[in-house]
């Protein structure tokens, strides 16, 4: 399976003619990640990791596209869409179905505070072919699982370094990938990803960093 990373937390996977994508945000290369895509995976609502424009648009373009997103998100989307087809899906916590010919299994149900102020939305992480996870914004772990491919979210509003490294080590994935980094800048990322090399790596976890657009198979 080739995974490729765009920019913040937007991964594009490719299997057998399929194509999956996951978190087409404001901040990644949405339009580009979608081109030709089969099923769309959103973990939450923020715009960072839904860019519902241009999903919809996408969604206009190829009848065959088909969305899976948390149950208030997903009626949002279908409403602006007119979608009475069938065509985007709500997603809840510990389930598994198959989206564009993927099999994904789902994990967790609430994003990560950010302040008790701030409002908490519905998250949702997928494991998809008992290979890559995508947590979304948690650290969520989804225990019992072996994953293979982990997505770390290295910098947010709602978490700390510590906690990042403690999310590779529980996880335990002899592969792990960066998402959720745009905010940081190559200085702060350094400290992050050298973190998690040193530490991860004492529990078996190989991080390697991918810039926007480098593709990996996994």
């Amino acid at each position: 399976m080739k995974l490729t990373k765009y920019t913040h937390s937007c991964v594009r996977l490719q299997k057998e003619g399929h194509v999956l994508v996951i978190d087409p945000g404001t901040f990644s290369e949405a339009e580009e990640a979608l081109a030709g895509a089969h099923a769309v995976l959103i973990t939450h609502e923020h715009p960072d990791h839904v860019d519902a424009p241009t999903l919809l648009e996408a969604l206009r373009g190829n009848p065959e596209l088909r969305v899976h997103a948390p149950a208030r998100l997903a009626a949002e989307l279908a409403g602006k869409a007119g979608d009475d087809g069938g065509r985007v899906h709500a997603v809840e916590p510990d389930s598994s179905f198959e989206a564009g010919g993927f099999a994904v299994r789902s994990f967790g149900g609430q994003h990560a505070l950010i302040h008790p102020l701030v409002p908490v939305v519905a998250n949702i992480g997928y494991l998809v072919e008992e290979n890559v996870y995508h947590p979304g914004d948690s650290f969520v772990v989804p225990h019992g699982i072996d994953v293979k491919t982990l997505l770390v979210p290295l910098h947010a509003p709602w978490s700390k370094v510590g906690e990042v490294v403690d999310f590779v080590v529980a996880v335990r994935a002899p592969q792990a990938y960066p998402i959720h980094d745009a905010l940081l800048n190559e200085l702060g990322r350094g400290l992050v990803e050298g973190h998690i090399g040193r530490i991860g790596g004492k529990y078996g976890a190989t991080y390697t960093s991918l810039a926007p657009r480098e593709s990996v198979e996994v």
